[in-house]
């Protein structure tokens, strides 16, 4: 199989290299394409479809707030804003929420808030302190932050006011810090996702607290595709014993809807005031029940410890089936976030688990990354490693291309 050809869509613009699929309807942890071909996904719509897909609960709730309301704009009161809200404060301790429609949107309003927060303290020029390897984003000032050329390139100049540093190295970090005190905040996702899915180590995470609380600055951990019970925690700092001060949401708090959110703690809540940041569709009331919806049946069906369980089976498995294979590089993760990362390119598995009926991303080119639903269970756990594992072999079975 190979890519499907643009001339096959003409009027769609092309920015995606699509796969020879097209997706009918799914139930569960499974998929099925237009010619009736059942497959198994583990990729959830990159870490959106939390409840995986017709899930029984969440599909009247969407088609009871449809006869309702879907759209008011924020002119008016939003009564399920401030229920979402309230319980995302409850769940990450930290004190109010901004709405917007998608992670993108979610670091843009991360990255104002970092810049109205310096110049409140009279900084003209705030900057903000990003780490190799990340990605945020591909609006302008989003790419600007992520740190992967091939995304800069053909949108130059990018958006100054960044100061990049290697993850999980903090001499770094305090080099950085001491060198340009115009620093105002420090960015990052608590664990990579695009960039190969590489955790930011617990005691990094601690540091870089201890670090904001002594110099007064923000800390702001992207967890628009690590949070929302993907680890096995609400969010994966969690882990750490850690509160940021910026928190960027999106991806699974919909279970599929388009949604986004920054929650803030107290040193960063009062920054945004009115006329500062606004959306015409954030926060709709669609999206407010999807939020609402998704996180109560989470809590009532314990899908925080499957995430870790069945997390735990998969790795099992993956780790088992390719022991001693020459080519593996690392498995890594957390809960339901998994990479395999490999000594060459990964790419053709995108197809090769296709027809092998199962949903996979590569990133970072050289990165099986696994995303499932929430709603994993344990042998569907290892029917992905059976059905991976086998071409993983195969791939690396082959001799490894020359440089150029």
């Amino acid at each position: 199989m190979n890519a499907v050809p643009p001339s096959s869509e003409p009027h769609v613009m092309p920015t995606y290299g699509r796969l020879p699929v097209a997706l009918s309807h799914g139930q569960g942890c499974w998929v099925w394409d237009t010619t009736g071909r059942r497959l198994l996904d583990g990729l959830g719509g990159i870490a959106v479809n939390t409840l995986g897909h017709n899930h029984p609960r969440l599909v009247p709730a969407l088609q009871d707030q449809a006869t309702k309301l879907i759209h008011c704009s924020n002119y008016y009161q939003m009564p399920l804003q401030e229920q979402l809200a309230a319980r995302l404060c409850e769940l990450s301790g930290l004190a109010n929420v901004f709405f917007c429609n998608s992670g993108l949107e979610a670091n843009e309003a991360a990255l104002k808030i970092a810049r109205k927060f310096g110049h409140d303290r009279g900084n003209a020029s705030p900057e903000v302190l990003v780490f190799d390897g990340a990605f945020h984003g591909r609006s302008i000032a989003t790419l600007s932050a992520t740190a992967n050329p091939k995304i800069h390139a053909g949108f130059e100049p990018l958006v100054p006011g960044f100061v990049r540093v290697p993850l999980n190295d903090i001499a770094a970090v305090e080099a950085a810090v001491a060198a340009h005190p115009d620093i105002t905040a420090i960015f990052l996702e608590t664990i990579q996702g695009e960039g190969g899915i590489n955790p930011a180590r617990i005691e990094f995470l601690q540091a870089l607290r201890r670090l904001c609380d002594a110099h007064d600055l923000l800390l702001m951990l992207d967890e628009v595709q690590c949070g929302i019970g993907r680890t096995g925690r609400w969010f994966a700092h969690q882990w750490a014993g850690i509160q940021p001060d910026v928190m960027p949401l999106a991806k699974g708090l919909g279970s599929g809807v388009p949604i986004g959110a920054v929650v803030c703690g107290p040193r960063a809540a009062g920054v945004l005031k009115a006329g500062n940041h606004g959306t015409t569709f954030g926060g709709n009331p669609l999206a407010m029940r999807a939020g609402i919806e998704t996180l109560k049946i989470m809590q009532e069906d314990g899908l925080l410890a499957n995430a870790e369980a069945v997390g735990a089976t998969l790795r099992g498995a993956l780790t088992e089936g390719l022991a001693g294979v020459a080519g593996v590089v690392e498995i890594r993760g957390q809960g339901l976030m998994l990479g395999v990362e490999l000594d060459r390119a990964a790419g053709p598995l995108l197809t090769q688990c296709l027809e092998a009926g199962l949903l996979i991303s590569v990133t970072a080119e050289r990165v099986v990354r696994l995303l499932p639903p929430l709603i994993l269970t344990h042998d569907e756990a290892r029917e992905i490693a059976a059905r991976l594992v086998p071409l993983v072999k195969a791939l690396l079975a082959q001799p490894l291309p020359s440089k150029p």
